[in-house]
């Protein structure tokens, strides 16, 4: 075994790959050391529980989809415009993951959700305060859009961006059922329906 850090590491992509193809609460501790190629020791060194260790795996994942989420729907680009790139960057992430896994994997997030409603009181609280906070960067975007007349001046910008989240996590739902990242294609469409935004691609 390499160093401690190593270890850790070894851990957390072994459970992060796991989880997507096969879902929490079908794993094992002793199955996740044996796919990183670690004694089950060491797992009690860094993570005192599965419910610890899947916490954390949330944790990393947000963090770097927080970090693409504000690169692009900060940009300089039209309010509209970065709603669209924020769309196509999902599409993206599913094609990648489909070439990783052999077929779609969907929204850790929302996968984790759906497992475990009734479940891990504490990945629960935090899975719902990440989409809280994702409705939070939409609505921004949303209501830049409806100062900018992008949108119908009767719009909720707080309700839209919830529907946009919600709407996005269902198309990804799809790709995940069909096996077809293309299922989010019709997320934009969906948008300007929703925002009721002239058809135009946003730039």
């Amino acid at each position: 075994m390499g160093r401690p850090s190593d270890a850790r590491d070894k851990i957390l992509s072994a459970a992060r790959r796991l989880i997507a193809q096969r879902g929490y609460t079908a794993l094992g501790i002793a199955e996740i050391c044996t796919t990183a190629g670690v004694p089950k020791g060491s797992f009690y060194h860094f993570f005192e529980s599965k419910q610890a260790l899947a916490l954390t795996v949330v944790e990393e994942h947000w963090a770097g989809q927080r970090r693409q989420w504000t690169e692009v729907l900060t940009s300089e680009r039209p309010p509209l415009r970065r709603l669209r790139d924020l769309f196509e960057a999902t599409e993206a992430v599913q094609r990648s993951g489909q070439a990783d896994n052999g077929s779609v994997v969907g929204c850790l997030f929302a996968n984790l959700a759906l497992e475990l409603s009734t479940q891990a009181e504490d990945v629960r609280h935090r899975l719902q305060e990440i989409f809280d906070a994702q409705i939070d960067m939409i609505e921004k975007v949303v209501a830049e859009a409806l100062e900018h007349g992008d949108t119908a001046p009767t719009v909720d910008t707080r309700d839209a961006a919830r529907s946009i989240v919600a709407q996005l996590e269902g198309q990804v739902l799809f790709a995940k059922l069909l096996n077809d990242p293309g299922q989010i294609e019709a997320l934009w469409r969906n948008c300007l329906a929703l925002l009721g935004a002239t058809d135009h691609d946003g730039t």
